[in-house]
């Protein structure tokens, strides 16, 4: 039953069911003319249900044995701020095909725009932190021989030379910001992994390379300039200096900004390290490493553990049907027990072309392709895929057009 315009209610029902799209929107734009606000429609095909679909997926199998060119992943603009579209990442590494990564900062109320959600390694080198315990695609150098779907966690710390340790709590990112959580050092609300959320910490020491760009993040705060050695050169009040070439720089904010004042004088030296394990091993020498999540498959089963990974939010039960249950367009990656990578693309959104795939479709998707292992990559209207090029799939952003990212893997000569 429809109620007059402005008579209160929570929700107004039609009876009867649209048979189209095109349908449900003219009844939609009918009955905001008639003064009903608040109105959406929705495509039943991606509600979680039963459908008959369609589905359009696109799907990149690289075996090593054959393969004798480099697979790597590959940041955004190469440097850390900064998105920039597949098509472009593509042209400028002359890829022989390419699919975007892991999640990302788009906005700057949540940190810095580009940096990597999670963790991000390149050529062995630790640019983001992991959101430990997240599960992620560990890509070793060279044409993709042991490739694999593995929980990451990392510690990072920073040690005076007058014997003073300090955890350092990210890399390459502003401070107090800390986007998908899962940090350590008093993070709040939490320090457990949870999906779309940006935590805070109001005391934070992070480290800054060469890869984040010119300039550290500006605002207040203590920053300790390093030389390549590791030697204190500069120890400047206020944040937002040039970061060395050959070396790098430590921001601290509140406590972490105390602690530099009183350990990192000019002339002591700072020895930063960091320990990543890979479901509690150990990284060969030169791993790259694209975040993701939730894990998809475990020993050719399906074992989707987006509730530990943070994908599930105890006050708010509707995120995990939005983002698990219903139908979105999804990355996949997957090593088959012979070490072969899947590297997959579903289109979603896009009503009468392609609904797209729940977490439970995702692990079916992989399993039937052969899969042993399987993990989630960044989706929705992130997806997408190219062959040299030209993007081969269907992006779900209004007008299908491209989504600024922030990595990639690519696929080369």
């Amino acid at each position: 039953m429809l109620l007059a315009p402005g008579t209160t209610s929570r929700r107004a029902e039609v009876r009867g069911r649209p048979d189209t799209v095109t349908a449900a929107d003219a009844l939609r734009a009918e009955l905001a003319a008639k003064g009903y606000t608040g109105l959406r429609t929705v495509y039943t095909g991606e509600d979680g249900g039963e459908t008959t679909g369609p589905w359009v997926l696109h799907v990149l199998e690289l075996d090593p044995a054959l393969y004798d060119g480099t697979l790597a992943p590959e940041l955004a603009t190469e440097i850390v701020p900064g998105r920039e579209l597949l098509t472009s990442i593509s042209a400028r590494t002359d890829s022989l095909a390419a699919i975007n990564g892991g999640y990302f900062v788009i906005g700057a109320n949540d940190g810095t725009p580009g940096d990597l959600a999670g963790s991000s390694i390149l050529e062995g080198n630790l640019v983001s932190e992991a959101v430990d315990g997240r599960t992620d695609l560990v890509l070793p150098r060279g044409s993709g021989e042991g490739a694999d779907i593995a929980a990451l966690s990392d510690t990072i710390a920073a040690t005076s030379s007058d014997g003073a340790t300090r955890e350092v709590d990210g890399l390459n990112r502003k401070p107090g910001l800390i986007r998908g959580c899962g940090g350590d050092g008093g993070d709040l609300p939490t320090e457990e992994p949870k999906h779309d959320f940006t935590c805070t910490d109001a005391s934070e020491l992070i480290l800054f390379t060469p890869i984040f760009g010119d300039r550290t993040e500006p605002g207040d705060g203590v920053e300790a300039v390093l030389d390549r050695s590791g030697r204190v050169t500069t120890l400047r009040e206020g944040r937002g200096g040039p970061i060395p070439s050959d070396g790098s720089v430590l921001s601290g904010t509140g406590e972490a900004a105390d602690w530099l004042r009183a350990h990192a004088k000019p002339g002591a030296k700072v020895h930063v390290k960091s320990n990543v394990s890979a479901d509690g091993g150990r990284l060969p020498r030169g791993t790259g490493v694209v975040n993701g999540g939730p894990r998809l498959l475990r020993n050719g089963s399906p074992d989707i553990t987006a509730y530990a990974e943070g994908f599930h939010w105890p006050e708010n039960p509707e995120f995990y049907y939005r983002f698990g249950v219903r139908r979105n367009p999804r990355t996949l990656a997957g090593v088959t027990p012979g070490g072969n990578l899947f590297l997959v693309a579903v289109d979603g959104r896009q009503p009468g072309y392609s609904v797209g795939a729940s977490f439970e479709e995702s692990a079916l998707i992989m399993q039937t392709l052969g899969a042993g292992v399987a993990v989630n990559l960044d989706g929705g209207g992130s997806t997408a895929m190219t062959i040299r090029e030209q993007l081969v799939n269907s992006p779900s952003d209004p007008g299908n057009v491209e989504r600024p990212i922030g990595d990639a893997v690519v696929i080369l000569p």
